[in-house]
């Protein structure tokens, strides 16, 4: 589904994207060129800060958010998605937030009021907040980061980390291209 929010604001998808019937996008938000929307994800910019404004929602080009994904704001926050970054099934992203190119979220994971770096992985039910994580890096799974100080003890991306997130990015290129294809057969 696809509506306008209080403000008035209305998606703005780039037609060679694929967005699931069954996801919910509301309001301020921009999407990229082949990007991949999966079933029951919800991205919604529709709160305003204290003077009434808002920042968008941008994800961009050949990204993908699958199953379940929620991507909001607080107080119309910015959350920036780059290009080909995998969100991965039942993940929350929650502005302010910034994520570069390439980055992988694995399933479950949750990011608020943070910066992730190009090519960071951050594997499964990972939570990260109010800090900067550098290029490359690698959050394993099951990690809590609450600041800057816990990043101390997080190892660099291994070359495998940076192989299976290339493999997520290609596969959902093709499911876009898939969808894309049979679109009028929902």
């Amino acid at each position: 589904m696809i509506r306008r929010n209080p403000s008035g604001d209305m998606p703005q998808i780039d037609p060679s994207a694929f967005v699931d019937p069954t996801a919910i996008l509301c309001g301020k938000i921009n999407i990229a060129a082949d990007v991949f929307i999966g079933p029951y994800a919800v991205i919604r910019a529709d709160e305003v800060n204290a003077e009434g404004a808002m920042e968008p929602i941008t994800i961009g080009r050949q990204s993908n958010v699958q199953d379940g994904v929620v991507i909001h704001s607080k107080a119309g926050a910015a959350v920036t998605i780059g290009a080909r970054v995998s969100i991965a099934h039942r993940s929350i992203v929650h502005g302010p937030c910034l994520i570069e190119d390439e980055v992988f979220v694995g399933f479950n994971s949750v990011l608020f009021n943070c910066q992730v770096g190009r090519g960071a992985v951050i594997r499964h039910t990972s939570v990260v907040e109010g800090c900067r994580l550098p290029a490359r890096f690698h959050v394993p799974s099951t990690t809590a980061i609450h600041g800057d100080d816990d990043l101390e003890r997080i190892v660099q991306v291994t070359i495998d980390e940076t192989t299976f997130s290339e493999s997520v990015v290609s596969a959902n290129a093709w499911l876009v291209q898939g969808y894309r294809a049979i679109r009028n057969e929902f």
